[in-house]
């Protein structure tokens, strides 16, 4: 990945014209089957620009309680595009069509917020690298077309679901107006995700991505850590999976652990019996040489990319093992 950044070719992607830049964008449309796509630095400008693209300040976006777009960017739904959020769903991180259906707004009620955007996140952060299927996203998308509704992916870890269903990029793109999919979880690049629609959304990304102050010059370095990606680190996301299921696994032999979610992709999330002692347990892995997150409620995170190997895994059980707390 390092030698294809130093030797990309670049140019100017304010004014299209670093053409490492644009093959990645046309390698990455071409894959899901849309007309066009767009670089950004993060996933969070993705999810942001797609949100100011398909709303009006005081309208209204439909998504999980555990979504990223309302929990971890900031308020930027809020402050960037002045609409709110109705929050629906199950503990694991998804919700139905009969539960996205049942809080559209009334478009003829002028007392509320208009319903504007369904936003769903595939696999859910929060909710343990949880995936959905494509029936369920399809029936979802029908809710969202049957009320005249933008419907939006946020796909952080897209390539990591479509690992674990079998499902393909393609028909990801037939379901969704748009989609956000990462380059720097998963597949290992240093920076960047990419937002894909049609041609006309693209436009108007491209031009909300600039606002935002996400126009960029020679990207070209970036994206091509994005193509080598890819071209090379789609397929190995199921040892990533491996190694979290033997994560998991371990969590649940332990006297401590009061919990531990179903590790379906490469996010494994567990909670202590006494969250008390949440600190310590942190400091106690911290002392070993062992990082992990908070995600708040007293869930704890770990993820499993490929600078961590089966062999670090094996540490990190023998570290869970030796805590006392």
């Amino acid at each position: 990945m390092l030698k294809a950044m130093m030797s990309a070719e670049v140019g100017d992607d304010v004014f299209n014209s670093d053409p490492t830049v644009n093959a990645l964008q046309e390698k990455a449309a071409d894959l899901f089957g849309l007309e066009g796509a767009l670089f950004c630095p993060s996933g969070t400008m993705t999810n942001q620009i797609a949100i100011k693209a398909f709303t009006q300040p005081g309208d209204e976006v439909i998504c999980h309680h555990y979504a990223h777009i309302y929990n971890y960017e900031s308020g930027g739904t809020m402050a960037n595009s002045g609409v709110s959020v109705k929050l629906i769903g199950n503990p694991d991180g998804r919700f139905t069509a009969e539960q996205a259906a049942a809080v559209v707004s009334n478009p003829d009620a002028v007392y509320m917020a208009r319903t504007r955007m369904i936003e769903v996140e595939n696999t859910s952060n929060k909710g343990g690298g949880t995936c959905y299927t494509l029936p369920e996203l399809h029936a979802i998308g029908e809710v969202a077309k049957a009320n005249k509704l933008a419907y939006y992916l946020d796909g952080a870890r897209l390539f990591n679901a479509l690992t674990f269903t079998g499902e393909k990029p393609a028909d990801y793109g037939k379901s969704f107006d748009a989609i956000s999919v990462c380059l720097s979880k998963g597949l290992g690049c240093p920076v960047g995700s990419l937002l894909l629609g049609n041609s006309e959304f693209i436009r108007e990304a491209k031009y909300l991505r600039k606002r935002m102050g996400g126009g960029w010059r020679q990207a070209g370095f970036l994206a091509a850590a994005g193509i080598y990606a890819l071209d090379n680190n789609i397929e190995r996301l199921h040892e990533d999976h491996e190694k979290a299921s033997k994560l998991a696994t371990c969590l649940t032999e332990l006297d401590y652990i009061e919990k531990v979610e179903p590790a379906q992709t490469n996010i494994v999330i567990f909670t202590l019996k006494d969250q008390t002692k949440e600190e310590a347990f942190f400091n106690k892995m911290k002392e070993a040489g062992v990082l992990l997150i908070s995600m708040g409620q007293g869930k704890l995170r770990m993820v499993t990319h490929l600078d961590v190997s089966m062999a670090e895994i094996e540490n990190v059980c023998g570290v869970l093992r030796k805590v006392t707390l």
